[in-house]
């Protein structure tokens, strides 16, 4: 394969892959001739990179190209379509042509599909942080390539301490295998109670204070998470997606449905066990409510996408998604 579309928000895993690709494409000895770097800011960047990409490598090993942060994916004018319609299916085996961006392609688009027939088409995004199962097989897949087993006591410690964060996977693995050394067996829990740093405030927990309609504690998670400059619109991301996943599992009580699988389904959870306690968690919420929350989320993601204050927007939305998860129980008592 010689054409290479990579995306994603990962960009830990992304460069990754990246430095292993050129690893692999490029002798050391020539790499100041055959290796282009360029960025999104070039002029004719694209054109330049289809014409590196044709030229024969100098002395040996391939020629690497790389387009950085293209918004090709998203928009491409038809002269620059064509321009690589007639190029792609030539570029050379010497040659490794590789396009990047944050963005995922428009599958729609003609270059997408141009891409598809030609190249390869790979992601690189971050996982959920609700979608704990996927981050449990990430951990554990990344330490076994790294030679390391974990028990499972270890493995949710780990969760617990890095989420969906790559990078700093990577380091506290690092950090756990030349502690551990040639002991036999698996690592075990203890080793990374003494050498992580397990951060007791997430996303998820402000989401299940939210829940809860405990204001106090709500505002004191937002201002610890954003004291460790977690970005805002990644804490948005994660409540929506949690507060969709609760308003599914309501959604669908509501209509009678009692299969955990057919939940599971449709709420997009990947072990169908957790249902029961999803079921637990939004037992004293109303449908409604959720929903109002969702709406309030949606517009808090609006405000910070267009430059309100961060700090101030999201304390506010706080407060008011806190309240509308109070009412349920107010009522409850009143009529108890």
């Amino acid at each position: 394969m010689a054409v290479y579309y990579f995306w994603g928000d990962d960009d830990f895993q992304m460069n990754q892959a990246i430095a292993q690709l050129r690893e692999r494409a490029i002798d050391d000895a020539w790499a100041s001739f055959n290796y282009d770097k360029i960025g999104s800011d070039v002029a004719e960047g694209p054109t330049i990179a289809l014409n590196q990409a044709m030229t024969p490598p100098f002395g040996t090993g391939k020629r690497f190209v790389w387009l950085v942060d293209t918004p090709l994916g998203q928009r491409c004018s038809e002269a620059l379509r064509l321009e690589f319609e007639r190029t792609l299916p030539k570029v050379p085996d010497t040659s490794i042509l590789l396009l990047s961006s944050q963005q995922k392609p428009d599958g729609r688009s003609k270059f997408t599909k141009l891409l598809q027939k030609h190249g390869e088409i790979r992601e690189f995004g971050t996982i959920p942080p609700w979608k704990s199962d996927q981050i449990v097989r990430q951990i554990e897949q990344t330490a076994k390539a790294q030679g390391l087993t974990l028990t499972s006591d270890a493995v949710d410690l780990l969760v617990d301490a890095v989420g969906n964060q790559t990078r700093q996977l990577m380091l506290e693995l690092e950090k756990l295998s030349l502690y551990w050394g040639d002991r036999p067996g698996p690592i075990d829990a203890a080793a990374v109670s003494q050498l992580v740093t397990v951060s007791t405030q997430s996303s998820l927990q402000l989401a299940a204070a939210l829940r809860e309609g405990n204001t106090d504690r709500a505002l004191s998670l937002l201002a610890d998470l954003l004291n460790r400059n977690e970005a805002p619109l990644r804490i948005v991301s994660t409540l929506v997606g949690q507060f969709r996943t609760w308003l599914w599992v309501k959604l669908m009580a509501d209509s009678g449905e009692r299969n955990p699988q057919t939940i599971a389904k449709a709420a997009e959870i990947g072990n169908p066990k957790r249902v029961y306690f999803l079921q637990k968690e939004v037992a004293m919420l109303s449908l409604s409510g959720l929903q109002q929350v969702l709406e309030h989320l949606l517009a808090l993601e609006a405000g910070l996408k267009s430059g309100q204050d961060a700090t101030a927007l999201l304390q506010t939305k706080v407060v008011e998604i806190a309240q509308i998860c109070q009412n349920p129980r107010q009522i409850s008592a009143r009529v108890r």
